[in-house]
């Protein structure tokens, strides 16, 4: 395969190839079969993988007691241009190594932003204007795009929900850039994370106007993205609390109720992360569930947490049961809405070679690939949706039917409980759920 780029970054590995399940080449995918085809659709149509550009490349493994410990060599250069091409270059090494075809990107994350905002607005279209060259070598697309309003410290009391307008104006401003540059890379998608779009303290803080700014902040994004002809979709993704004590974007529900509030649904859906469910103290499932139902399952951050840690780890996916119910959800609701699988999940702190992100994303993809095959079984050949429907079975006819339909009003049924008098319990079989599941895995 021919190299993206001058020099190789990650030597002597090459393209990661399906090799099945019982292979012992650690550099393989066991699992992950992009032409196999999977309840209508290849697995590389239904995950749309991609690599998330801020984890990847430009973590170093630093946590709260101490600095990074990983050492790569894109980071050498002192001039902000140079060292953001060569990441590039070692950005598009390992997306195509690893078979994937896409990306997703902070603007930040893709040069170091500037002192002043006229100069980053220059090195954000320098490198914007080299990835593109990149993409034309490559085939790699942009999943997505966002902007990093929230790691300068202008953004200690948030964007679009700042308490003062100059803050919000010049995150209008950031954004517009990221849009732009999204826009330029032929971006599929935009998302929105409120990063500190929330409070820390009810005693300063007036939740009315700031959630009022910022439906309209995301109603003016909106509006000129499309004006400039972008046609994808603005995904929004919730996250419960941390850095904030409460972000405005806490789950699933809050989010589809703040989009149905502002007039944004239409144009909104939702980018989910697995880490992101468990901090709210839900399951992925749970969150993906209630983003179907509300038309608005976009796209997926695919991660895990520690569960015995209540902050955000972004730990690489490897819980099959975790994964497998997801995939049940994700093909009973016929995929994702314009979104795809972005992998933003950090290798640890301890894991200093260059082939731990390739082992660490391998893991991922087929976990996902695994959990999708075993979903796939369990609708096609288990009783699994037969069971669900007989539970719900009472409203296919009669009197359950004329309710669904609007057809009873409060009076009927009064007189149909006055009529059945008590009620036998009806189970809910979960045990037997739980152990359908088990068994196809």
């Amino acid at each position: 395969m021919a190299l993206i780029g001058n020099k190789e970054y990650f030597k002597g590995i090459g393209e990661i190839k399906y090799e099945g399940k019982d292979s012992d080449n650690p550099l393989a995918y066991k699992y992950y079969n992009p032409e196999q085809v999977v309840a209508g659709k290849t697995m590389r149509e239904h995950f749309k993988f991609a690599v998330a550009y801020w984890h990847t490349f430009c973590g170093q493994g630093a946590d709260p007691f101490g600095p990074g410990t990983q050492n790569f060599p894109w980071d050498q250069p002192s001039d902000a241009v140079a060292a953001a091409k060569e990441k590039a270059d070692a950005a598009f090494e390992f997306i195509t190594k690893m078979g994937f075809d896409y990306f997703c990107f902070h603007d930040f994350d893709l040069i170091q932003e500037a002192s002043t905002f006229a100069e980053s607005e220059k090195r954000l279209a320098t490198i914007v204007d080299y990835i593109k060259g990149k993409q034309s070598e490559s085939g790699v697309k942009l999943l997505w795009g966002t902007a990093n309003c929230f790691s300068n410290p202008r953004y200690m009391n948030g964007a679009s929900t700042n308490p003062d307008f100059n803050v919000l104006a010049r995150a209008g401003g950031q954004i517009k850039l990221a849009l732009d540059a999204t826009m330029a890379l032929d971006g599929e998608n935009y998302v929105f994370w409120g990063g500190r779009e929330g409070y820390m303290s009810l005693l300063n803080t007036n939740i009315k106007k700031e959630l009022d700014h910022m439906g309209r902040f995301l109603g003016m994004a909106r509006d000129y993205a499309r004006a400039q002809g972008f046609k994808g979709n603005f995904f929004i993704e919730p996250k419960p609390m941390e850095p904030m004590k409460h972000q405005y974007d806490f789950d699933s529900a809050t989010v589809a109720g703040f989009l149905h509030q502002y007039g944004l649904q239409d144009d909104f859906k939702l980018n989910l992360e697995f880490n992101h469910a468990t901090l709210a103290n839900h399951t992925m499932q749970h969150e993906m569930e209630v983003a179907a139902s509300h038309g608005m399952l976009g796209s997926l951050d695919a991660n895990r947490g520690d569960y015995q840690n209540g902050w955000d780890t972004d730990q690489f996916p490897n819980n099959i049961t975790e994964v497998t119910e997801a995939m049940i959800t994700f093909l009973k609701a016929g995929g994702l809405q314009g979104g795809g699988i972005n992998f933003d999940a950090k290798i640890r702190r301890n894991s200093t070679d260059m082939d731990d992100v390739f082992h660490a994303h391998i893991g991922g993809v087929d976990i996902f690939a695994r959990g999708l095959l075993v979903a796939d079984k369990i609708i096609s050949s288990s009783q699994y949706d037969a069971l669900r429907e007989k539970r719900y079975s009472s409203f296919d006819s009669g009197k359950g039917k004329d309710f669904e339909d609007g057809k009873l009003d409060f009076t009927d049924l009064y007189q149909i409980a006055k009529d059945n008098g008590e009620l036998e319990l009806q189970s809910g079989k979960q045990e037997l759920f739980e152990n359908i599941i088990n068994q196809y895995i």
